[in-house]
């Protein structure tokens, strides 16, 4: 069986795998390989240096398909420069895919489903039986991304400014400056106003900390980032039944670190579905984009043969 190349490009780290059958040669994390998130030049480098490690680790491999999910996949240029560095590899049969869409076949292996994902950004797509596709959200961190990493913190730190003004206790404001090295509220208001912007997302880890730790601002954005994320499923599974006739429910998966790495957000994300979905199944665990690229590179070697 032929050896195939499967990676998963998120917004904050990139996983590679080559398998053949049901063997894995190779697997390797690196930096992001996503445009908007890194710049051009630093994104082309992580995928030279990714491609050369698992090839190394691989050994010697002819690849016969490769499927690459990444969250810009859509913007100009992105399918062509990856192409590009992938033929620099001897990959000639390639496919240049959004993140979400292997997301989508990682969880369901092109059967139907809805899938929440939560990391970074943020973003809500579904597939009827008929393979007809729905989504809602995923409009870039500026334009929503409700519920995202990216989204927690930006949200978190309006809260905090607010909860200021108001004179209600909160640990959020110290903690974004010892963060972003800032001492006065001015200074940080300097840094979040700046451009270019701040990592956002990077400040949703401490953000679930404060929450955990039983700081009232914090739990509130994560409880508001857990209802955006439970509406996005809802208005798409909405979508499935009213513009494709479904009638059944069909499973929901979910992937990022937002559910995942937060027990207060995903507790929230659950019982949310549970109230108003009580008969959909959902995923209790996070599914892993990496095997829906490689699923997909299978499938693409298969039918060139």
């Amino acid at each position: 069986m032929s050896a195939v190349l499967g990676i998963d490009g998120g917004g904050t780290r990139t996983r590679a795998s080559i398998v053949e059958g049901s063997t894995t040669l190779a697997f390797v994390e690196g930096g992001s390989i996503k445009r908007l998130r890194v710049g051009a030049e630093a994104a082309e480098a992580n995928l030279r240096e990714i491609l050369g490690k698992v090839f190394a680790q691989a050994g010697a491999r002819d690849i016969a398909a490769a499927t690459v999910g990444v969250a810009s996949a859509t913007m100009p240029g992105v399918p062509e420069w990856i192409n590009a560095v992938l033929r620099d590899f001897g990959v000639e049969r390639a496919e240049i895919v959004g993140d979400e869409v292997i997301a989508l076949d990682a969880a369901f292996k092109g059967g139907p489903g809805i899938l929440q994902i939560a990391g970074t950004g943020s973003n809500t797509i579904g597939r009827a039986p008929n393979g007809a596709r729905e989504s809602a959200g995923g409009w870039s961190s500026r334009l929503g991304d409700e519920g995202s990493g990216y989204w927690i913190g930006l949200q978190a730190v309006r809260a905090a400014l607010r909860a200021h003004d108001r004179e209600e206790p909160t640990r959020i404001l110290e903690t974004v400056g010892r963060i972003w090295g800032t001492h006065t509220i001015d200074a940080l208001v300097n840094v979040g106003d700046g451009t270019p912007a701040p990592d956002f997302a990077a400040l949703a880890p401490s953000i679930s900390k404060l929450a955990e730790e039983g700081d009232l601002v914090a739990q509130s954005i994560l409880a508001r980032a857990a209802a955006e994320l439970v509406e996005f499923v809802l208005l798409v599974r909405a979508k499935l039944r009213r513009k494709h006739g479904l009638t059944v429910e069909i499973p929901v998966a979910w992937i990022g670190s937002v559910i995942g790495k937060s027990h207060l957000v995903r507790d929230a994300f659950f019982a949310g579905l549970r109230e108003a979905a009580p008969e959909m199944p959902v995923g209790q665990t996070e599914v892993a984009g990496i095997e829906g690229a490689v699923w997909r590179a299978q499938r693409l070697a298969e039918s060139a043969s």
